[in-house]
């Protein structure tokens, strides 16, 4: 089993993430944002090759591996009317970067639906399945995250994604269960239990992304917590995965001093991130060893 986490939630520079990664005698990260100096912040498979050249031998010279790409394939910023030339100039850049690293796993998603959806339409089923061959093609498994995206609407429409694109695995995040509706059940739909969605995909768990939360009835959001004291069921579901022989990585995404997809958080600095994110591996390290079986 190894720890890691999700590198832009410890500074959007390089130098920040690497940073927190020695901190915690950390081997790998998991690549999302990033700031290579001279170059604008951007996603690790979109930043220019100069900057991704750069990035890597920072990485290498600093002994940090890449576990895993965390992409904007098909994310909660794209939905069925995007270009489909965008996802794909996305994955074709994706593949050799991946490769170039020898990273296994690619976080992908299968686009965001309207208020209203409560089904998976065809043409999801369509695109989720070709970027899916297309990784796999290339010797590399796509991942795909329970979020605010078509496959994180239930347990139900996941089971439903993973069977009908053969091959697509799944990394499970704790804490979106607190603020996604279950679009399985009867309107007014509930939020969903995030214990009820590890049992109904954990046999296709290859990756666990741990966050916590709370919901905040009165401002209809969620404020986000340290491991296993929010509504994410974090203790419970690593207690299950470490019993049921679960040896895979498990990264942290604390969310706690700002947060990836929302416009209005305002960036913190480097220190206060890398800060948190250290804090945030060390009491996830205590926890785990406190559910581990005997």
């Amino acid at each position: 089993m190894t720890l890691t986490g999700i590198g832009d939630e410890a500074g959007s520079a390089i130098r920040s993430q690497i940073a927190a990664a020695r901190e915690l005698a950390w081997t790998s990260l998991e690549m999302r944002g990033i700031q290579v100096p001279g170059f604008e912040k951007a996603n690790f498979h979109d930043i220019p090759d100069a900057a991704f050249d750069q990035a890597v031998a920072e990485l290498e010279a600093a002994g940090i591996g890449v576990c895993c790409f965390g992409s904007t394939i098909m994310n909660w910023a794209k939905t069925v009317e995007t270009p489909w030339e965008t996802t794909l100039s996305e994955v074709k850049r994706c593949i050799p970067r991946m490769q170039r690293l020898r990273t296994r796993f690619v976080r992908i998603m299968s686009l965001k639906p309207v208020d209203d959806a409560f089904s998976i339409p065809k043409i999801v089923f369509d695109r989720v399945r070709e970027v899916t061959q297309r990784f796999l093609d290339a010797g590399l498994v796509p991942v795909h995250e329970n979020c605010m995206n078509f496959g994180g609407m239930s347990g139900a429409h996941a089971l439903e994604l993973l069977d009908k694109c053969p091959g697509l695995k799944w990394v499970f995040d704790t804490a979106n269960p607190v603020f996604n509706p279950d679009r399985s059940k009867p309107r007014p739909w509930p939020r969903q239990d995030p214990w009820e969605f590890w049992q109904a995909v954990r046999d296709h768990v290859v990756h666990i992304h741990v966050k916590d939360a709370t919901w905040a009835t009165d401002r209809n959001d969620a404020d986000y917590n340290w491991p296993g004291e929010g509504q994410g069921k974090v203790r419970e579901i690593l207690r299950d995965a470490l019993a049921r022989g679960y040896n895979g990585a498990i990264s942290i995404e604390p969310h706690m001093v700002v947060v990836f997809h929302d416009a209005t958080s305002k960036a913190s600095n480097d220190d206060a991130t890398r800060a948190n994110f250290v804090e945030y591996g060390q009491r996830l390290a205590r926890l785990i060893d406190e559910v581990r079986p005997a």
